[in-house]
């Protein structure tokens, strides 16, 4: 039974934790409260280096890390000026081992979930295709859901990427989210997009789901507990009605 959920904001993001927690005290009977950003509350000695181990450095190589001192160097860095962290995917389960390891072990029972919003892309490795995949979130202890996956993990519209690389070649730059929501056919979420918070939600929701019940992920499209792998699917899921899937809504509707 989980009693107390602690979620861990994201500063140099625009996802807006307070309200995540508020969402989320109105739908589960345990008490939230809202920390700063993780790495900066569990600060261990060593996160540089496990960060550096966690690092993904061929997307079709399951082995990890570059523990070289110019990379340990960069991730003590990041830690102190996250808004320069960028670019880097993390293997989300190592990342995951390495900020359980950094909990108070008065903090470690399951009646007690902790959620980070991290500012970093962290992925899995499939073993049935060979290569690493994006991830929103990595459930568990703690549960990791991660801000630019929301954006980068689900794919977008075939178009978006044709009308992406047209533009970089134009004008060497990424277009601007307006010009590609006129250009391209079809909803998604961008970088800093305006309804992050609303689409966090349901992926924070399933962190304690999975605590609560030992079910990860709901299998019915459009529930705000199913893991989408299409931007399409996402935005049904988190940002349209019904919020729920039948099964669910007795658990959670409002």
């Amino acid at each position: 039974m989980v009693d107390r959920v602690t979620l861990y904001a994201a500063p140099t993001t625009v996802a807006d934790a307070d309200e995540v927690a508020a969402w989320l005290d109105d739908r589960i009977d345990a008490e939230v409260d809202v920390r700063d950003r993780f790495l900066d509350v569990h600060r261990t000695e060593d996160l540089p280096e496990r960060f550096a181990e966690a690092r993904v450095t061929d997307p079709h190589d399951p082995d990890t890390g570059n523990t070289m001192l110019g990379i340990v160097r960069y991730e003590e860095r990041a830690l102190e000026h996250p808004e320069r962290e960028g670019g880097v995917l993390y293997d989300g389960h190592a990342v995951q081992s390495a900020l359980n390891a950094a909990i108070p072990e008065s903090e470690t029972g399951l009646d007690r979930a902790h959620v980070a919003l991290l500012d970093r892309a962290v992925g899995t490795w499939g073993d049935h295709d060979g290569r690493w995949h994006k991830r929103v979130a990595v459930l568990g202890q703690p549960a990791i859901v991660s801000v630019p996956g929301l954006y980068e993990a689900p794919a977008k519209p075939e178009a978006y990427y044709k009308e992406k690389q047209r533009h970089a070649l134009l004008s060497g730059d990424a277009p601007p989210r307006e010009v590609l929501e006129e250009q391209v056919e079809g909803d998604f979420l961008v970088e800093d997009d305006p309804r992050t918070t609303e689409a966090l939600a349901g992926y924070v929701l399933a962190a304690v789901h999975l605590l609560e019940t030992g079910e990860a992920f709901c299998e019915t499209e459009g529930c705000r507990l199913y893991d989408a792998h299409y931007q399409a699917d996402l935005v049904e899921a988190q940002l349209r009605e019904p919020g729920f899937c039948e099964e669910h809504a007795r658990l959670y509707a409002e």
